[in-house]
């Protein structure tokens, strides 16, 4: 692919590489990290975004991988469960938000979508009022509702069609 994508676009100069990053950054799918411990749900939750959404899904049962992840590649849109083992949604959330904080340069947060058994906990509620947290999705949800949130949060996310 890089030598078709070179014929076509020229990219003898660090200029015209750049323009061509950026040109294919515009198209490129969206990005969202998944972090649930329930796999059946993560399973069926990436197929349902895959297959309706242009975009790639990462998940993970394990917050602490999630955590890795996050680091390790850049995400237009985090959907964590509210309720874990060890790490909560919340607190996942808040720990990616420190490191990317600290780093040089810093990075730019994605927005986050909670999804949850325990809606109603006041807890739950308070977190809609933390900025970043885009919505809380309270189990069990529709597909639509889901995907109908993530492109509410992520500008430009596109449906398949």
């Amino acid at each position: 692919m890089w030598f078709v994508l070179r014929r076509k676009l020229k990219l003898e100069t660090p200029l015209s590489l750049a323009q061509a990053c950026i040109d294919m950054a515009a198209g490129a799918p969206k990005r969202i990290l998944i972090v649930d411990d329930d796999v059946a749900l993560l399973r069926i939750v990436r197929e349902a975004l895959t297959s309706c959404l242009r975009c790639e899904v990462d998940t993970s049962p394990n917050p602490e991988y999630g955590f890795e992840l996050a680091l390790k590649k850049t995400y237009d849109l985090l959907i964590f469960d509210f309720s874990m083992p060890m790490i909560d949604g919340a607190t996942l959330f808040s720990l990616i938000g420190k490191v990317y904080d600290n780093v040089v340069p810093p990075r730019v947060m994605p927005p986050l979508l909670l999804i949850s058994g325990k809606a109603d906990e006041s807890r739950a509620q308070e977190l809609l009022k933390e900025p970043g947290v885009h919505g809380l999705i309270a189990k069990p949800f529709s597909m639509n509702r889901l995907m109908d949130k993530a492109r509410a949060c992520v500008p430009g996310m596109e449906s398949i069609q």
